[in-house]
């Protein structure tokens, strides 16, 4: 069987629908932990501030830490110095909080900036690299329910196939409900779970 990687990473954030129970993202760590799957955490700074022992714990887990902005605004909509500031906001709580240095991975709020020269050029010169997504199933919408996030995840990746990043966040109860599912089905592929690091650097 030829090789099935995964790269499950999540958005760990401020939730901003209705379908956030407290304790989802220590829920999503258990389940995890519970089957050895490796995963990355693209960290907001603000978040990391509000729940430091939840951010703690990602890393204590041995997960990737990537930065995920401050404030979580889209990046275009930033200055320069807005940029930057964010930029190094966001890192400074992620290594006071968190102990660890989250370069070079980061991720865009929204995905906007993804392909913007201002914003990666920005983000080059802090020393991070936008990782981006293959897989995105709007786990965050209201209408959302479990099953629907597990085969949408299941097939995309199947769909995409070797190295497929997918995009899910800490927070959504159908999120959390669609974990077991999609280890279980994905292992049976022959899946095997590994940090961004490993997909990107192979690209």
């Amino acid at each position: 069987m030829s090789d099935l990687r995964v790269a499950l990473t999540f958005d760990a954030e401020h939730p901003s629908r209705r379908q956030c129970p407290p304790g989802a993202a220590e829920r999503i760590l258990a389940l995890l932990a519970a089957r050895q799957v490796t995963a990355t955490f693209f960290i907001q700074g603000r978040w990391a501030s509000a729940y430091p022992d939840v951010a703690r714990s990602i890393a204590r887990a041995r997960h990737l830490v990537g930065n995920h902005s401050h404030s979580h605004a889209p990046l275009p909509h930033l200055s320069d110095r807005g940029l930057v500031t964010d930029i190094e906001e966001a890192q400074r709580s992620i290594q006071e909080v968190v102990g660890v240095d989250p370069r070079p991975w980061f991720r865009c709020p929204f995905g906007e900036g993804a392909e913007d020269a201002r914003i990666l050029r920005a983000l080059a010169d802090q020393g991070y690299r936008n990782v981006h997504w293959d897989v995105a199933v709007s786990d965050w919408e209201d209408d959302r329910q479990a099953a629907g996030v597990e085969n949408d995840v299941v097939s995309g990746v199947l769909g995409h196939g070797d190295g497929a990043i997918v995009l899910l966040h800490t927070w959504p109860a159908p999120t959390v409900d669609a974990i077991p599912g999609i280890v279980r089905r994905l292992l049976a592929e022959g899946a095997r779970f590994v940090s961004v690091a490993e997909v990107v650097d192979g690209r």
